[in-house]
């Protein structure tokens, strides 16, 4: 099958609006609501936690605009592999693919399945985190808990679910996407307008805005804590770029990608900028820091509230959660999906729902492997270690649009970087900068990620050989 022949069977059934609901939607999970903890310990002053989100929104914004040449370069299904395959090599766009299905993006799914589900735990205390079924595995980076249990049985539901509906058809998926994307949204604009109305603490305003909002002296010594502090922005927003995998899949989709990836990472980032300020306008920032199980806007509701406020934050998280798992399920099978075309993957992923028109072995195979993940209790150890890989292959992107730039120059390109090269050349060094911050800060979450990478390098050559 070849690759224009596989894409024709992919029907084109995402409008504009859905596709920035698509954007939004991919990039509101429930880090929004627990990273703040850790980036007020992190820096301890919110004029740079505020700072670190306003810079990572700008990276963000940067990396749309790069993403959006590429995208309507080639609005084809896989995305990110598609890109990398063309401006670099075929081994690079599968070592990206192979990583992502091993962890990046199935362990990323796997743990906001399970974020659902300890939320879920909030509201329904029956919902417990102990394992029934199972035991104590011991790894070389540590222990993990295998087995059962009501939270990872949960978690394991909210991936099928998802998968089921995204089986329906990409137009069904886009339609329930936008809906929940709507509800995030509204959700988010009322914590917002409660932390800056009725929830303003006169004692936060006072502690957040004053003497300690900025720090005193030379930022240099904090520079390296800045560049840990900006992960937690980057990952809780890191589903932006989920769309391109099913640009194949958009109405106009050479148009309508670069405008919802412009729009839709241009208003979540400043969005995600005004609930931190409602955030320190409710809760001192050592209040933000030692937040119960880091869930701050919990705390916050609470602050305004009372009990009742924690479950209605709750239950506002958990539909952020499905929604973000409802997105994140159909982009990720879109790369499997192509990399089986290509030949680089399981042929059987290559499958086109005869009647649905989507990968359905892909969902089926991305689906199972999320759900091991779950119940491995490993997810959360694996997406540490292959954060720096994540941030390896984020700032190749812009290099394979310098190549292709040099390579190509005849292509048609309807949606140019502005300010080429700043703007790439800024977002490559802006990824730069946060992983060498990680490698010095954090050396033992690097290596193990690039051997999960390394991993890739015999089964892409195993791959050719039977081709």
């Amino acid at each position: 099958m070849t690759e224009s022949g596989a894409r024709t069977e992919l029907v084109a059934g995402i409008s504009r609006g859905q596709a920035v609901a698509m954007v939004i939607g991919s990039m509101i999970g429930s880090g929004i609501f627990i990273v703040p903890a850790d980036m007020v310990r992190q820096v301890q002053h919110p004029g740079l936690v505020l700072l670190a989100w306003a810079v990572a929104g700008v990276i963000l914004v940067a990396g749309g605009l790069t993403y959006s040449e590429l995208g309507a370069m080639y609005p084809r299904a896989g995305g990110l592999y598609v890109y990398l395959r063309e401006g670099i090599s075929p081994l690079i766009g599968f070592l990206y693919g192979w990583t992502l299905f091993a962890v990046i993006w199935t362990g990323g799914v796997a743990s906001t399945a399970v974020g659902f589900a300890r939320f879920a735990g909030v509201v329904f205390p029956a919902i417990s985190p102990e394992v029934f079924l199972g035991g104590v595995v011991n790894l070389p980076t540590g222990p993990i808990t295998v087995g059962l249990s009501p939270q990872r049985l949960v978690a394991v539901g909210c991936i099928v679910v998802a998968t089921v509906i995204n089986l329906r058809g990409t137009a069904t998926t886009a339609w329930v996407q936008t809906l929940f994307t709507i509800i995030k949204v509204a959700a988010m604009l009322a914590i917002l307008g409660l932390g800056l109305t009725i929830g303003r603490n006169p004692a936060a305003l006072a502690a957040n805005f004053g003497t300690d909002f900025w720090p005193v002296g030379s930022l240099a010594p904090l520079l390296p804590a800045f560049g840990l502090a900006l992960i937690g922005p980057l990952f809780t927003m890191d589903g932006w770029y989920a769309l391109c995998f099913a640009a194949s899949e958009l109405k106009q989709g050479a148009k309508n990608l670069p405008f919802a990836l412009t729009a839709g990472t241009a208003f979540t980032a400043t969005l995600f900028l005004l609930i931190n300020v409602a955030y320190l306008s409710v809760l001192p920032a050592a209040a933000i820091a030692g937040a119960a199980e880091d869930r701050v806007a919990s705390a916050v509701m609470e602050g305004v509230f009372g009990p009742i406020g924690g479950k209605l934050m709750a239950g506002a998280i958990m539909i952020s959660a499905f929604g973000l798992v409802i997105g994140l399920v159909l982009g990720g099978a879109r790369v499997f999906y192509a990399m089986a075309v290509d030949g680089v993957f399981l042929r059987a992923a290559g499958a086109i729902d005869p009647v649905r028109r989507v990968p359905r072995n892909a969902l089926l195979l991305q689906a199972t492997w999320m759900s091991l993940l779950c119940l491995s209790g490993s997810y959360a150890q694996l997406i540490d270690y292959t954060t720096a890989a994540s941030l390896l292959f984020a700032l190749l992107i812009p290099v394979a649009l310098f190549v292709l730039r040099r390579r190509q120059p005849g292509l048609a390109r309807t949606a140019p970087v502005p300010g080429y090269p700043l703007i790439p050349l800024f977002y490559t060094l802006a990824s730069a900068w946060v992983l060498v911050a990680m490698v010095w800060q954090r050396p033992t979450y690097t290596w193990p990620g690039l051997v999960i990478v390394g991993l890739g390098i015999p089964i892409y050559y195993a791959s050719k050989r039977r081709r």
